[in-house]
């Protein structure tokens, strides 16, 4: 994929926007036309897309990857009194649904290099109560899954991907979601894969099939199949669920955009290689490093700026853009242990996620960008160091 249509929004150039093409649009009408708008063939279509692309077990289109993650943890027994290692520099989806369960997100730092959490890290928090490691691929780079599918061998404990970032990811061989016990993946409005909402829940076939469950009201059987071979009567409840299923009009727009991965992946990497590039040599400001091995999936595009050595610190350099340049960015994120809910959890300090939190903006990085977008985007922050 080479240059790609403007972005049709009016005013400052977005910091993210999806690319919807004619396939999708004729996806959605066909879904219309069907009459069958809930989670069916569409969804199913997904579902088996994913399965087949990360050599697991099964996988459960759903609502949200929030609703994945909830029913990650519910399906894996975490509950009461567990404790559940995760990243603080990531958003509150996870925690929020460990909490709600009255687990406890356990938080720990992250690697200076890739803002991602450590095997070591990890292995320092456990306690006699961690259930379970939550692992976030921060901004499409993945973590070191090899070392942290060790580590959860070796203490018996379950491993989450949550892969909303890097649904083409990859390191040492291995793809993002397919070495975990489960995963999770996002079709938010501006993730890779872009349809609105929507999420997969991905992994082992036992977990699955009583995630399933949980994400159907407990239903022993979806209305795709009730609808199909089984009278619409002829079900029981077998355990107290939820409703998290993907409809099948967010599915047919899932679906497409799934397929369009590796070039969107393509896209977004050239972009990253023009900005690093053109950016490296500014003083305090550092470009995103991709370690040996991996394929990065360029769903941020973060830069860390040092206000010690920049002529300007995060903030006003977001400021500038847009009001000077016209160019939208993003801060990701705030971490999750200052947030209110958490911060009873005891006294965490965590110096390397506080100064990336600090320092990271994200530049505008998307498929929907022209050539033109990217140089309007490097001319503007050169600038700003001139």
């Amino acid at each position: 994929m080479t240059s790609t249509p403007a972005p049709t929004t009016a005013g400052p150039l977005p910091w993210n926007q999806p690319l919807i093409g004619e396939e999708e649009i004729a996806e959605v009408v066909d879904t219309l036309r069907s009459g069958w708008l809930t989670h069916g063939p569409k969804a199913t279509r997904l579902e088996h897309a994913v399965r087949d692309a990360l050599s697991v077990d099964d996988a459960f289109a759903v609502s949200s990857c929030t609703a994945a993650l909830h029913l990650a943890f519910l399906a894996a027994g975490i509950g009461d009194g567990d404790e559940v290692i995760t990243p603080s520099l990531t958003f509150c989806a996870a925690p929020n649904a460990l909490l709600r369960e009255g687990a406890r997100p356990v938080f720990v730092d992250v690697d200076p290099v890739t803002l991602n959490i450590t095997p070591e890290a990890a292995e320092a928090a456990i306690t006699p109560r961690t259930k379970g490691i939550a692992v976030m691929h921060y901004g499409g780079h993945m973590c070191d899954m090899q070392a942290f599918r060790a580590l959860a061998d070796q203490h018996g404990l379950l491993l989450i991907e949550d892969a909303a970032h890097a649904l083409y990811a990859s390191r040492d061989g291995l793809r993002a979601g397919s070495a975990g016990d489960l995963a999770t993946y996002s079709f938010y409005a501006n993730k890779v894969a872009a349809a609105g909402e929507g999420g997969v829940l991905a992994g082992r076939g036992d977990l699955l099939h009583q995630a399933r469950l949980l994400g159907r009201h407990g239903i022993d059987s979806s209305a795709w199949q009730r609808h199909g071979k089984r009278n619409t009567a002829d079900y029981e409840v077998v355990v107290p669920g939820l409703k998290y299923v993907m409809p099948d009009v967010t599915a047919a727009i899932a679906a497409v955009q799934y397929e369009r991965l590796p070039d969107f992946t393509a896209r977004r990497a050239a972009i990253a290689a023009s900005y690093t590039q053109a950016l490296t040599d500014l003083p305090g400001l550092t470009t995103p490093t991709v370690l040996p091995g991996v394929q990065h999936g360029w769903f941020l595009y973060p830069v860390l700026i040092d206000p010690a050595d920049a002529p300007l610190d995060r903030d006003q350099t977001a400021a500038t853009l847009l009001q000077r340049h016209q160019i939208s960015t993003s801060v990701h994120f705030k971490p999750v242990h200052t947030l209110g809910p958490y911060r009873s959890l005891g006294d965490q300090t965590l110096p390397v996620t506080e100064t990336a939190a600090a320092r990271q903006l994200s530049l505008p990085c998307y498929p929907a960008m022209t050539d033109v977008h990217v140089d309007h985007v490097i001319t503007a922050v050169r600038s700003l160091w001139t």
